[in-house]
């Protein structure tokens, strides 16, 4: 475009008054929003501090839903079907799906006296430092057996300790399993009517 185009505009920077050029207004408007949550501690008794972790908004013992939003993805879990037994099927989709490679299953057959599948995941280690929580894992699967709670709180004093095994993981079921209840409710059960064996079963055969 050329300097002398008729169509080119050419804008002239705003003539700044004493005030805003010493940000009086931005400052009025900042005081104004302190002022206000000032004003609903004081006369409402609206609190916006909590004192972490010494208070938290669910106690230990407790149904744990801190799920603040739908999009929110926290810890994982491995899902347990109604007879005990990881849901998990070790089809290798979630760890494919990964784009941090985070991952690892090692699947084994089933035992006999599980009619509805011919694997599951003998092993199964989530690095939780290499997640990126985006979801592709509870997307890919096709049987629901992992999903991203609403848990944040996740800490630990090595990385060893962020690496959850399968254990870990089905007792991140145990404990959110109240108040976040898998969301695609119950596969439907086989024709094939349960041997009395799986009365109790074994989660790690």
């Amino acid at each position: 475009m050329r300097a002398d185009d008729p169509q080119l505009k050419r804008l002239a920077p705003p003539k700044l008054t004493l005030a805003d050029r010493w940000f009086l207004p931005q400052i009025a408007v900042g005081l104004g929003v302190t002022a206000k949550h000032m004003a609903g501690v004081v006369f409402n008794n609206k609190a916006f501090t909590v004192q972490y972790p010494e208070e938290q908004e669910i106690q230990r013992g407790q149904p744990v839903n801190l799920r603040s939003t739908p999009l929110y993805r926290g810890v994982h879990r491995l899902n347990k079907d109604e007879q005990g037994r990881v849901k998990c099927v070790a089809c290798m989709l979630c760890a494919t799906a990964c784009p941090a490679h985070c991952i690892d299953i090692v699947g084994a057959t089933a035992p006999e006296t599980w009619p509805d599948r011919e694997k599951y995941c003998e092993s199964f280690v989530i690095d939780e430092l290499r997640c990126i929580y985006c979801g592709m894992c509870e997307e890919a699967c096709p049987v629901e057996a992992i999903e991203l709670t609403g848990l944040y709180d996740l800490t630990g004093l090595s990385r060893e300790q962020m690496i959850f095994d399968k254990t870990k993981l089905l007792s991140v079921f145990d404990v959110t399993k109240d108040g976040e209840p898998m969301r695609f409710g119950q596969p439907p059960q086989p024709d094939v009517a349960p041997p009395t064996a799986l009365a109790a079963p074994d989660v790690t055969p």
